[in-house]
């Protein structure tokens, strides 16, 4: 992977929803919900602290995680759709 996160920043690439039928009709990809969960590709070094240490990461790289609906910025790399955040916007790690 050629992006490497800054500080707190982790690289989340989305999970795939499963296909929804609702009474047999298939909704199409347009009116679906965007995902909230992914999986974590790469992570920064962690943030700095005001005494100017560094605090490590509570997610790894292949960690499944829970994030907020409109967290991250959607990015695109080499065809694939990847997001962008902070770790705080990590709502919880999937085991």
């Amino acid at each position: 992977m050629a992006i490497k996160p800054l500080n707190d920043r982790i690289l989340v690439k989305p999970l795939d929803a499963p296909e929804e039928k609702v009474g047999g009709i298939i909704i199409p990809d347009t009116a679906k919900e965007k995902p909230s969960e992914g999986e974590v590709v790469s992570v920064g070094p962690g943030k700095v602290g005001e005494d100017g240490t560094r605090q490590p990461m509570s997610v790894q790289i292949g960690n499944k995680v829970l994030y907020g609906k409109y967290s991250g910025t959607e990015i695109k790399y080499d065809g694939q759709d990847y997001l962008i955040m902070r770790e705080d916007d990590v709502l919880a790690i999937i085991d």
